[in-house]
C-alpha cells in the first residue's frame, strides 16, 4: 500500500535526485536546436521539451500525493528515473532513427507515474477518477508518438503537436477536483526546476566557449551571460515565487486550487523552461560567434526567449493574481523588436542589449515598488 505524504512542504532528496535526469533533458533539448540551428530544428527542439515536460509535471503531481520516501516509492522513481534518461538520450534522434525507442521509453515513464497514481487513491474515488482520465490521455499522446515514429516531415511534426495538445488537454477536459497536493511542496518543486534551467543557460556558456579560446571578448560574453541568467532569476524568485506560493495556499483546498496549479505552474512555467532553454541556445552560438551578427533563427532564441520567458510571468501573475504586470509586458515587446537587430549587430552587442533591458526592468521593478516588494518577501503579503 502505498502511502500518502502527510503534509511535509519541503522537497525530499529523492525528488532532487530524479529531478537530475531533467537536467540532462533540457541540456539535450538544446543541443538538438544548436545542432539544428534553423525554424523547423528550434520547434522540434519545443516540442520535445513539452513532452518532457509534461512527464515532469506527472511526477511533481504524484509526489505532492504520495511519500516519497517510501521504500517501494523509491525503487519506481529509480525505474522512472531509468526510463527518462533513456528518452533524454534518444532527443537528438526523436524525429529520426530512434523515435520509436523514445516513444516506448516514455511510455515506461508515464505507466509508471499512472500505476503509483492507482496505487494511491484505493479509498479515493474523485482522484481515481482523475488518474483515469489521466491514464486515457497519456495512452492516446503515446500512440501519436508511436506513429509518429514512421512518420517525416510536416505529418510528423504534426502528430507530435496533436500528442502534446492532447496531453496537456486531459486535466483540463477531466477537471481539477479529484486531484491533491501540498501547496509549499508544489511550488518549491516548480522553482526548483526554473534553477535547474537557468543553470542550463550557465552550462550553455562553458559549452560554447569550449570551442574557442578564451580570450577578452570570450570572458565579456560569459559575464554578460551570466548577469542575463541572474536577471532571470531574480524576476521569478524576488518577489513572484513568493506572492505565487502564498496565494495557492490560501486558495480554496479542491478545484479552486487544483485548478490554480494546473495553470499557473503545470501549464504556464512551460513557456518560462522553454524561453530560458532558447536564452541558452542564444548564449551557447552568441559565445562561439561573438563578433558575428545572428543568424535570424539565434537572433529570435536570444531576444525572443527572454520576451517569451517575461510574458509566461505576466500570464502566470494574471491566473494567481489577476493583476497585470505592464512594466513585463512592455518590455516583452521592446526584446520582440529586437530581434532583427541582432542580425545587424555583432552577437556580443545584442547580448549586451538584451542584458541592459532586462537588467533595467529588474532595476525599475526594484525600486518603484520597493514599498510592496518589502511587504510582500518580509510582512507575508499575499499580494503581487
Amino acid at each position: 500500500m502505498t502511502v500518502l505524504r502527510r503534509g511535509d512542504e519541503r522537497v525530499s532528496p529523492l525528488e532532487l535526485f530524479f529531478d537530475l535526469v531533467f537536467v540532462l533533458a533540457i541540456t539535450q533539448c538544446t543541443a538538438l536546436m544548436a545542432a539544428q540551428p534553423t525554424w523547423a530544428g528550434l520547434t522540434r527542439g519545443l516540442l520535445v521539451l513539452a513532452v518532457l515536460w509534461w512527464a515532469w509535471v506527472g511526477y511533481a503531481w504524484l509526489t505532492s500525493v504520495i511519500d516519497p520516501e517510501e521504500d517501494a516509492v523509491r525503487l519506481a522513481v529509480f525505474a522512472a528515473m531509468a526510463g527518462f534518461l533513456i528518452v533524454s538520450l534518444c532527443v537528438p534522434e526523436a524525429f529520426g532513427d530512434l523515435g520509436l525507442v523514445f516513444a516506448v521509453a516514455y511510455a515506461v515513464v508515464r505507466s509508471g507515474q499512472i500505476v503509483l497514481f492507482v496505487l494511491a487513491s484505493p479509498d479515493d474515488p474523485q482522484l481515481r477518477r482523475s488518474v483515469v482520465g489521466l491514464a486515457v490521455s497519456t495512452a492516446i499522446a503515446v500512440s501519436l508518438l508511436v506513429v509518429a515514429s514512421f512518420l517525416d516531415g510536416v505529418a510528423q511534426g504534426a502528430c507530435w503537436a496533436l500528442a502534446i495538445l492532447l496531453d496537456f488537454g486531459g486535466p483540463l477536459v477531466f477537471g481539477a477536483d479529484g486531484w491533491k497536493l501540498v501547496p509549499g511542496h508544489f511550488a518549491e518543486r516548480h522553482g526548483l526546476i526554473i534553477i535547474i534551467a537557468l543553470g542550463e543557460s550557465i552550462v550553455a556558456i562553458g559549452v560554447g566557449a569550449g570551442s574557442v579560446a578564451i580570450d577578452g571578448g570570450v570572458i565579456a560574453v560569459a559575464t554578460l551571460g551570466v548577469f542575463l541568467a541572474a536577471a532571470l532569476w531574480w524576476a521569478y524568485f524576488d518577489v513572484v515565487a513568493v506572492a505565487a506560493e502564498r496565494r495557492l495556499s490560501q486558495a480554496a483546498v479542491g478545484r479552486e486550487q487544483n485548478a490554480m496549479a494546473r495553470d499557473g505552474y503545470s501549464l504556464l512555467h512551460l513557456p518560462m523552461v522553454a524561453g530560458i532553454v532558447l536564452v541558452a541556445l542564444g548564449l551557447k552560438k552568441v559565445i562561439a560567434h561573438e563578433t558575428d551578427p545572428l543568424p535570424i533563427e539565434i537572433a529570435t532564441a536570444l531576444c525572443g526567449g527572454v520576451a517569451l520567458y517575461l510574458l509566461a510571468h505576466v500570464a502566470f501573475r494574471w491566473r494567481v493574481t489577476h493583476t497585470v504586470n505592464r512594466e513585463r509586458l512592455g518590455v516583452a515587446v521592446v526584446l520582440a523588436a529586437v530581434i532583427p537587430l541582432g542580425t545587424v549587430l555583432a552577437a556580443w552587442a545584442t547580448l549586451l542589449v538584451v542584458t541592459v533591458i532586462t537588467a533595467a526592468l529588474i532595476g525599475y521593478e526594484t525600486t518603484a515598488w520597493a514599498e510592496t516588494r518589502d511587504r510582500i518577501r518580509h510582512r507575508g503579503s499575499s499580494g503581487e
